[in-house]
């Protein structure tokens, strides 16, 4: 079910209440203190884009196999974007990426109850309408850029929830192998020689080979060494843009 609010705090904030259960999306036109991942503020001019929570409780899976719930909604949103003829890639962890520019965004929060998941939710700010961004944001884009018309934020919303229900059917099948197949075809810059940034500032030159079960990113350098990578252990340039992970 769908439930639609004109404001909230955050969407995420608002799903984890347990009110709600599996299946469930709590939409917003607004969020007063909406939140990306790390912290990171996240951009939406009311009634422009869609932003929003679907509850999940993949009781099924292991703590251990949570990374497979982001893989799940990346590849999810990508689907739903090919629908209208849009080409889209994922950006490690689950930034979702239209050439060099950021289409989606993706906040993953799990509650686990001993060695499984109890709960999950999955935040998601896609932009839809918004053509005017602020000039802090590095490199943002919407699917009316794109696609040059102005698009049903409510019919979009209703497709990429299809599309998660679908992916997370995939999963609960215990179908992961695929999802992790589909997850590495569609990695930005994989295979592709490009610049990264080590948080002491030191840099390399090196491919993308995939990404562990764990989530770590695999790179291998130009001497051919190859070594994984968590999150906020390297940074990403885009365009002489980085953005630490």
């Amino acid at each position: 079910m769908i439930y639609h609010f004109d404001i909230l705090p955050s969407t995420n904030d608002e799903a984890a209440l347990p009110k709600y259960s599996e299946g469930d999306i709590i939409w917003a036109d607004a969020q007063s203190s909406g939140r990306g991942q790390r912290g990171h503020s996240w951009e939406s001019q009311r009634g422009e884009n869609i932003t929003f929570s679907v509850v999940l409780e993949p009781t099924f899976l292991a703590a251990t196999e949570q990374f497979l719930l982001s893989q799940v909604v990346a590849l999810a949103i990508v689907d739903a974007l090919k629908y209208y003829g849009i080409d889209a890639k994922i950006k490690w962890t689950n930034d979702i990426y239209v050439g060099d520019k950021k289409l989606c965004g993706i906040l993953i929060e799990h509650k686990l109850q001993g060695s499984s998941i109890a709960r999950t939710i999955a935040g998601i700010g896609l932009n839809v309408n918004q053509v005017e961004f602020s000039n802090d944001i590095p490199n943002p884009i919407s699917i009316r850029q794109i696609k040059h018309f102005e698009m049903d934020c409510q019919e979009v919303l209703e497709r990429v929830a299809d599309s998660i229900m679908t992916r997370y059917e995939m999963l609960r099948k215990d179908n992961a192998a695929q999802i992790r197949i589909d997850y590495h075809e569609l990695l930005y810059r994989r295979d592709a020689l490009h610049w990264y940034f080590l948080p002491d500032g030191r840099r390399f030159r090196g491919t993308i080979r995939g990404v562990e079960p764990s989530g770590a990113l695999r790179i291998e350098n130009e001497k051919g060494e190859e070594r994984s990578y968590l999150f906020k252990e390297i940074e990403f340039s885009v365009k002489n843009i980085t953005k630490l992970f």
